[in-house]
């Protein structure tokens, strides 16, 4: 059966920072130079801003270009940066990290902590006041090609499809999208992005993309303990050969955001990543802060880690990849919104152009490329391209006193000092057999300060229509038993943030991998960090997934 379609001059996927600053620069365009332009963004959640997860502190610097009136239009800014600090902790103390000895860039001042997914809400209101067409709950699940092998679209998936794949009774077929040009802005380790790198070998020349993943909670916390603008970041305790950290940021309203970060090149496969975000919260200056307060919302996310090195070419013929699609986090600064709108808004430029031009679409957009290799963010990514290579080379210690070095010797105009660039490895090949680990004993949650999986999950607002086939797809369904169990005790169960992998042991009958689909927060761990890279996550229904309020 034929699908319908609809035709655009531009189709985004994905209306986060880098996708909406795009549409929203596109009808700037448009408007300044009489040229109409037809734009629509898809967004798999159940609106704009339900699966952005974030810290977040964020740098306005690409919001000032985008939309120099922000504050006078209401954007959501949450509360200036007050405080920096930088803990270094053991089990029961810490140490204060003199600020004035970190490189200026890494300092916050101007910033502000926020709430990411109402940001981007306020980004979705300003794109559709210019004409942006936006979907929400529609999730694009199929690239569309044309006769030449050029993106000419996408398709949504389809609706109301059961497990065993028959049509249900409120069955509706996905729609074609058609463009001229597609931009993907999917986020970490996007699925459509992840075939079209793949597909256009985007990856030739370049390192291949590091994941951490961030665990998220929000509280409201007592108001003696609550000091607007305070930013903490820490590093060391509970993490101990495993690289990563905490942040704890306080907020508007009475609000701290608390959340840890696990590099997923770690070698136990005892680790649990949630875990040690609740071990985190026990130590004794954490506790103080949010005792007597109470957890209102939960979340997780993979965050590229690559840096410079890891960003793939950015177009091919049809589209090009923005945002968190190609990797531009600042890891030492722990900062990406903002250069991901800036990627968003150089590839509309660049496609604008083409499109006024009245090249016959689908071409690369060359200049895109260009402007991003001549703009401050490839400047900002190329200062801090061996900080966190080196942290993951030389260990927690020696690493860390590295990138320092390197960070002061590319700050004062001395990077010539340095002129390697460290590379990498995926992260799913550091992981240890079982027999050469040590596991791991954590503790029982309290309820309290520490909670299950399951409690979390709650939080999350996670939901999925349970009659569907499974998004988490294995491509041998044999390996989670036959190897992954044997030899890593399958990690599946641990590096899951959600509870989605679990392995069933009932008597005198052989052990099982049960896929909790329902409880996916759409984190793309298992993409990752699966051993065997037998696991691929794929878009469930629109609409499915999280729906984080605040954060």
């Amino acid at each position: 059966m034929t699908r319908e379609s609809m035709p655009y001059d531009v189709v985004i996927v994905g209306g986060g920072p880098a996708g909406l600053a795009a549409a929203i620069r596109l009808k700037q365009r448009a408007a300044a130079e009489n040229h109409e332009v037809s734009v629509c963004v898809l967004e798999k959640g159940s609106e704009i801003g339900a699966h952005i997860l974030s810290g977040a502190v964020v740098d306005p610097k690409a919001l000032a270009e985008l939309i120099p009136d922000y504050i006078e239009r209401g954007a959501p800014m949450g509360v200036p940066v007050s405080s920096n600090h930088h803990w270094i902790l053991s089990e029961t103390g810490k140490t204060e990290f003199p600020h004035w000895l970190m490189p200026p860039f890494i300092n916050n001042a101007g910033c502000h902590t926020l709430s990411l997914g109402n940001f981007t809400r306020w980004l979705g209101t300003q794109a559709e006041a210019l004409g942006v067409e936006i979907f929400p709950g529609f999730a694009a699940a199929e690239i569309l090609y044309d006769e030449t092998g050029a993106v000419m679209g996408v398709a949504t998936g389809d609706m109301g499809v059961s497990k065993t794949g028959a049509h249900k009774s409120g069955y509706t077929q996905g729609m074609e999208l058609h463009a001229k040009y597609t931009l993907f802005a999917e986020g970490a380790r996007g699925s459509l992005s992840k075939q079209l790198i793949s597909t256009f070998d985007l990856r030739k020349d370049c390192q291949p993309q590091t994941y951490g993943i961030g665990i998220k909670e929000l509280w409201d916390v007592d108001p003696a303990q609550h000091k607007p603008g305070m930013v903490i970041h820490s590093q060391g305790w509970p993490l101990t050969d495993a690289g990563g950290g905490g942040f704890i940021y306080h907020q508007e309203n009475g609000q701290v955001a608390i959340g840890f970060v696990v590099t997923l090149d770690y070698a136990n496969p005892y680790l649990s990543p949630f875990d040690e975000m609740q071990r985190y919260k026990t130590h004794p200056a954490i506790r103080t802060m949010l005792e007597g307060g109470r957890r209102v919302s939960y979340g997780a996310r993979v965050i590229n880690e690559g840096g410079l090195q890891s960003v793939p070419k950015l177009s091919f013929p049809g589209g090009a990849l923005i945002g968190c699609a190609a990797g531009f986090v600042n890891v030492p600064r722990i900062k990406g919104s903002h250069n991901a709108m800036k990627t968003g808004m150089m590839a509309a430029e660049a496609i604008f152009d083409e499109l006024k031009a009245g090249v016959n679409g689908r071409s690369e957009a060359p200049a895109y490329e260009a402007a991003y290799k001549a703009s401050w963010v490839y400047r900002e990514l190329h200062q801090v391209r061996n900080a966190g290579p080196a942290v993951a080379k030389f260990g927690p210690t020696l690493g860390t006193l590295y990138a320092g070095i390197d960070l002061w010797l590319n700050t004062l105009g001395l990077g010539f000092l340095v002129p390697w660039t460290f590379k990498h490895h995926p992260d799913n090949e550091g992981i240890k057999r079982k027999d050469m680990a040590k596991p791991i004993a954590y503790p029982k949650p309290d309820g309290k300060l520490t909670f299950d999986k399951l409690s979390s999950v709650f939080l999350s607002n996670t939901n999925h229509e349970e009659d569907q086939p499974v998004h988490l797809r294995l491509a041998d369904p044999t390996v989670p038993v036959r190897i992954n169990l044997p030899l890593y005790d399958e990690p599946a169960q641990r590096y899951c943030p959600a509870g989605v992998y679990e392995i069933v042991a009932e008597p005198e009958k052989e052990p099982r991998l049960q896929i909790n689909a329902q409880n996916c927060v759409h984190c793309k761990t298992c993409d990752i960090k699966d051993p065997t890279q037998n696991i691929t996550w794929v878009t469930p229904e629109g609409g499915g997934g999280p729906n984080y309020p605040n954060m």
